[in-house]
């Protein structure tokens, strides 16, 4: 029987059908109604933040060492120097290089940690089985004795139990965090995040504020092993990434990231667009028709800023705004009431309360919305994790090391360009000319030694000389102090001072304990700083990326109750305190032998196990656990003993063999048999001939 053939639809039918069922999808009302309203933010947050963009190109023409366009054309249009001095460079540099050593290490460091909550909410499996272990202790505490335990021996037991059932539950939780914290380690190290961490510090030292982003859901292409094969494979992954401050907009009422709206605007390529197929939450048929529409233009939001930024990056104007090979993606987070979702077409069964507002994220390319979904955070937080250098209360926005020392730059640079003139103005002689005493022809602007002049009478009975000479003033002295003056200003504004970049030390800074006072000093303002990412950033960051784990993880052992802690502002006092302490007891136990008799081989194993993570190598090469280290210590104590016992027996043996020839009679053969005696004194007759 002949099997009918089915016929497979071309690529292109693929698309067609594909754009249809996404022409359909955009013309339903509450489609048409949420792009609306993204473009009706879009301008409220465009309009609202003029006076920021403005600073931020500030802030980049600041570290680049260029001038603002009006301050160039006035320079200009006096003449003279045009020098600038990087002054905010270096200390962007010099801030940025403090906050990666502290928050960053060598980089095995991370700059957070999780410990167990004081009193740990397992699991109920946990729980049960904990209780049903105690419970059988006590069971076989009766069987032994025999008798019903009183009220009071009751009492002891139960508190005893509950003693045990916390420090069990507190250990059981240590080591779910342990193995959750390797887990999210792996996490972050996959998704970029020191990378982005990196160039968040960049930013946060440049521009009035820095964010990062995630954990954001997309798909990527990796090698697994397959079969013994290294084959590539597509998986979707959290990965983290910074945020250009350039394309961060929120409502211009907002004193938080999380009090208002949030758009993002997304500068992407075709392969930043394809990494969104199969992303639940997103419509593949319309990015498959904004892929097909990328190279007919028009999917770009293009903003005098773009233009301002690339010429203050010094980058092409026109390649960097004029791009074929880029389109503009708007991503919005807002909370949108139930009434207007409903009024738009949402279906009413999934709006609880009318009422009420649902958080909302919206993607829309031109005029086509790719993504249309409640916030998937149950907390309904944005995934966005902003601050600043210098925050500012009641502002999204603060202060970078720009905006700090921007007065002390210019009028650095305002001395520097008087210092640059005058001592090229008096760096020799003027010269007077009459002109009227000089024939016809003679060029005044050449003037070299045993030059000849040639002059003329003066027709009016001139008597001043042809020519005269005058040394115009030095004011170096003076400027330098004016320079020198306001170059330490800059260190005040920014609370980075010279030393710190290994520059002149003060006085007081020529001793090591002087100049250790000093950095300690200097390190209070850094503190603030790094005080403002580890509550504002890495908290919240680590955060989120446990409880995504905590939703969607598949494995139960994950599971713990926990407490996150950054470790940034501690760090720069306590971290080396705290190893010079950790050091100094180890040696103390190692060297006291009555030390080492309370400790025992655990309390021993547990300080070599942190003074080899310290080393930042693999403590369970080095030191056993403590499971191995039980039964170490069970076995040496067993030949130990086994050891006193040999002793023992070969001692006593020693001691027959030392007292068995002693005893022995005198007239003891051999063999035992006895020569004479009391009652046999006599001797045998000699043979004859004796």
């Amino acid at each position: 029987m002949a099997m009918a053939l089915i016929p497979v639809a071309s690529a292109a039918d693929l698309e067609r059908q594909s754009k249809e069922r996404n022409d359909k999808l955009q013309q339903e009302d509450y489609i048409q109604g949420l792009a609306a309203h993204v473009r009706r933010r879009w301008e409220v947050a465009k309009d609202g933040r003029s006076d920021l963009e403005e600073r931020m190109l500030q802030c980049v023409r600041q570290r680049n060492g260029d001038y603002d366009p009006q301050v160039q054309a006035e320079i200009e249009s006096q003449g003279g120097s045009d020098i600038f001095v990087q002054l905010t460079s270096v200390k962007c540099r010099a801030a940025t290089s403090w906050l990666r050593d502290t928050l960053l290490g060598t980089g095995s460091d991370k700059p957070w940690s999780m410990d167990s909550s004081p009193e740990a909410e397992l699991p109920a499996e946990v729980t049960q089985g904990l209780e049903a272990k105690l419970s059988q202790e006590l069971m076989q505490a009766m069987a032994s004795t025999g008798a019903m335990p009183t009220e009071e021996d009751l009492a002891d037991i139960a508190r005893k139990m509950q003693d045990e059932a916390m420090e069990l539950s507190k250990e059981e939780s240590e080591k779910r965090v342990r193995r959750m914290e390797r887990k999210m380690e792996d996490q972050l190290l996959e998704g970029g995040w020191y990378e982005a961490f990196n160039e968040f510090i960049e930013d946060i030292v440049t521009f009035p504020f820095a964010a990062m982003k995630g954990p954001v859901k997309r798909r990527r292409k990796v090698m697994k092993w397959e079969d013994n094969k290294l084959v590539p494979a597509e998986v979707i992954r959290n990965e983290w990434e910074r945020v250009d401050p350039f394309n961060l907009y929120w409502a211009p009422w907002a004193w938080n990231v999380n009090d208002g709206f949030v758009i993002e605007r997304h500068r992407m390529t075709s392969d930043n667009l394809q990494s969104l197929l199969d992303v639940p939450g997103y419509n593949n048929d319309a990015i498959r028709t904004v892929l097909a529409d990328f190279n007919q233009g028009g999917l770009d939001e293009w903003l005098w800023v773009d233009s301002a930024r690339a010429t203050a990056e010094g980058k092409n104007t026109t390649e960097a705004t004029n791009t074929e090979d880029l389109i503009d993606a708007l991503q919005l987070w807002d909370s949108i009431s139930g009434k207007l979702l409903v009024e738009w077409g949402v279906p009413e069964e999934d709006i609880e309360d009318q009422s009420l507002s649902y958080p909302c994220e919206v993607w829309l390319i031109g005029g086509t919305v790719i993504r249309a979904v409640l916030n998937y955070d149950p907390l309904a937080r944005k995934p966005y994790y902003l601050t600043s250098y210098e925050s500012k209360p009641g502002s999204v926005a603060g202060k970078g090391v720009g905006d700090l020392c921007r007065d002390s730059q210019s009028m650095v640079n305002a001395t520097a360009r008087a210092l640059a003139n005058n001592m090229g103005i008096s760096s020799g002689p003027q010269v007077g000319v009459n002109i009227s005493r000089l024939p016809s022809g003679e060029d005044i602007s050449d003037m070299h030694p045993w030059k000849i002049w040639q002059f003329q009478s003066s027709e009016y009975n001139d008597g001043s000389p042809p020519l005269s000479f005058f040394q115009p003033n030095s004011n170096a002295q003076e400027l330098m102090a004016v320079f020198e003056k306001f170059s330490e200003r800059a260190d005040e504004d920014t609370m980075i001072p010279k030393y710190m970049t290994g520059g002149h030390t003060p006085g007081a800074g020529r001793t090591s304990s002087g100049l250790s006072m000093m950095i300690s000093n200097a390190g209070k303002g850094i503190k603030q700083v790094i005080n403002n990412i580890d509550k504002n950033v890495i908290v919240p960051a680590i955060e989120r990326l446990y409880h995504d784990n905590l939703r969607y993880a598949d494995d139960p052992d994950l599971v713990g109750d926990l407490n996150i802690s950054a470790r940034g502002a501690s760090s720069l006092v306590v971290k080396e305190a705290e190893a010079i302490r950790k050091n100094e007891f180890l040696q103390l136990v190692l060297n006291s032998p009555m030390a080492q008799q309370i400790v025992g081989m655990d309390g021993a194993a547990e300080l070599l196990r942190d003074a080899a993570l310290n080393l930042n190598t693999n403590p369970d090469r080095i030191v056993p656990d403590r499971e191995k280290a039980s039964q170490l210590q069970q076995q040496s104590q067993i030949i130990a003993q086994l050891q006193e016992q040999l002793a023992m027996l070969t001692g006593a043996a020693q001691q027959g063999q030392q007292q068995g020839p002693a005893m022995q009679p005198k007239n003891m053969l051999p063999d035992g048999s006895q020569v004479g005696g009391r009652e046999g004194n006599t001797m045998s007759p000699r043979p004859n001939g004796a």
